[in-house]
């Protein structure tokens, strides 16, 4: 049985590294192991890791996608279907529908759909609805208002 102190590798499975640059007695003679000329010739970095050897590069092969205007609005959206958990006569605004895990993040604003049913009167406050919504929110008795009248009507 072999001792764990007295382990080595198998014959032939290992190489010694090549020490470039350190003259003719290295066997690797005048360039160094090196070859002649070229990038990776010299001292340096060498190459950045995007280079592909002249090759046009993959981000500029690949087709662009897509535009996002400066002016892109990114609504938190809630379908009219969901305000049914609300009791009847409750002011729903941004506010009230992220505690209630309706919206996670308000971002831009809060954009009422017209997606379901609505029986309860609300007093539902946002900052856009789809018509739909507004035409649902009314037929159950209650008002829809934009936060902006809201604000204007307070200041």
């Amino acid at each position: 049985m072999k001792e764990l102190s007295k382990l080595s590798p198998i014959p032939g499975s290992t190489k010694t590294r090549k020490r470039v640059g350190r003259g003719y007695g290295s066997g690797l003679g005048k360039t160094s192991g090196r070859g002649h000329k070229g990038t990776g010739a010299r001292t340096g970095k060498g190459h950045p890791a995007y280079f592909e050897g002249g090759q046009m590069p993959l981000q500029r092969r690949l087709p662009k996608r897509g535009f996002r205007a400066m002016s892109h609005v990114e609504f938190a959206v809630v379908n009219v279907g969901s305000l049914d958990i609300f009791a009847d006569g409750t002011r729903v605004d941004p506010g009230i529908l992220q505690a209630a895990g309706l919206v996670r993040k308000v971002g831009d604003g809060v954009k009422i759909l017209g997606t379901g049913d609505l029986a309860k009167k609300l007093d539902v406050v946002a900052h856009a609805f789809s018509d739909a919504a507004r035409q649902k929110i009314i037929a159950a008795g209650g008002t829809a208002r934009l936060v902006v009248e809201i604000e204007e009507a307070g200041a």
